[in-house]
């Protein structure tokens, strides 16, 4: 006579299934964690604050040697803390990378502004473009008319200025060279 043997054995490991639910459960904290990314950088940000108060008071009496080997130690802890938070810190120094990048432009486009009225205040062509773009801007109702008045006025100035003012001997010299060639 011939008899079956079933034994229950599971068709899945035990630890696979443990592991899958401690992956879970960690997934599930990652994502529960990005309303608070930003308590968890400035948690980070006094930490090291607090870390670096606690190795200037212990290090301020220390030899060389021994003041060499805390500041290795502080800085490979720091490069750690850094490596580990490196998710919560991103979006922060995103943040302040993208505000100095504008802040940058702002200053960029400043400059380039001044050079540029620096050049209409000496050029009477540039400043007559200037003028008339102005104007332009001002029918179509784009430019409001304290700007309008303010290009008037500057063209004013670099025009009196323009006239009493005397050439310097570059000046007179370039001028001079460049009419041998018309």
């Amino acid at each position: 006579m011939t008899s079956f043997v079933h034994v229950d054995q599971p068709t899945v490991h035990p630890g696979v299934q443990r592991a899958e639910i401690l992956f879970g459960q960690i997934k599930a904290a990652r994502a529960g964690a990005n309303g608070s990314r930003p308590l968890i950088a400035l948690l980070i940000v006094a930490v090291v604050a607090a870390v670096m108060v606690v190795a200037d008071k212990l290090v301020s009496n220390w030899d060389e040697g021994a003041l060499l080997a805390a500041w290795t130690v502080l800085c490979g802890a720091a490069f750690g803390i850094a490596a580990l938070f490196a998710g919560s810190l991103r979006a922060p120094l995103a943040r302040v990378a993208g505000a100095w990048n504008a802040a940058a432009a702002r200053r960029a486009s400043a400059r380039a502004d001044a050079r540029f009225l620096e050049t209409a205040k000496n050029d009477p062509r540039v400043m007559q473009e200037l003028q008339a773009a102005t104007w332009r801007q001002q029918s179509e109702g784009k430019v409001s008319v304290a700007a309008a008045a303010k290009v008037d006025a500057l063209a004013r100035v670099a025009a009196r200025s323009s006239e009493a003012r005397m050439p310097t001997i570059y000046e007179a010299m370039r001028r001079m060279n460049s009419s041998r060639y018309y």
